[in-house]
């Protein structure tokens, strides 16, 4: 977990620093089939305990209410000629399309740009994941591509992802 906690409460959700008390509902999600489709993996404890102990990553628990419903996380380029974050989250698939993630996004985003100093923002679904990507767009994030053979499927075979970014002034107003 890098740095100092953070807490972060949007109308609904609130998004805190992860902690090791987090691990067993984030990895039961994690084993969800539809968020397993997206953020695949073989050893769910072993990948949750690296993450949590890399000093580069801010892995953040959502909460609605006293409920564990999902993860957002956020990595920072620092070189300042490059300087940006990059983001991504999974949520439970029980609260899918109730404006959670968007609120969840838009948050992060608030606290990116206003407290961290950042001017630009990625993220880099899979180029299917089009609920992901709507998602992400009613943010403001724009498509600049599609990278190609991006990341390995469970079969092993390779599938596109899309790279989006966001700039302060791309922000739509909720």
């Amino acid at each position: 977990m890098a740095g100092d906690p953070i807490d972060l409460r949007g109308r609904r959700v609130r998004l805190r620093s992860t902690t090791p008390e987090d691990r067993e509902a984030l990895i039961a999600l994690r084993r969800t089939e539809v968020v397993r489709r997206w953020w695949r993996g073989e050893d769910f404890d072993a990948e949750f305990d690296a993450d949590l102990a890399d000093q580069e990553l801010h892995m953040l628990t959502i909460e609605v209410g006293s409920r564990v419903v999902g993860l957002i996380q956020f990595g920072e380029e620092s070189d300042p000629d490059y300087r940006h974050a990059n983001l991504d989250l999974y949520l439970d698939p029980a609260v899918h399309r109730q404006g959670l993630g968007s609120e969840a996004i838009r948050t992060l985003v608030a606290y990116l740009f206003e407290v961290r100093g950042h001017h630009r923002l990625t993220i880099d679904p899979a180029a299917e994941n089009v609920a992901a990507i709507a998602c992400y767009r009613s943010v403001g994030f724009r498509p600049v591509g599609v990278m190609r053979q991006y990341e390995r499927r469970q079969d092993g075979s390779w599938a596109d992802g899309m790279l989006l970014e966001l700039l302060v002034e791309d922000v739509v107003p909720s």
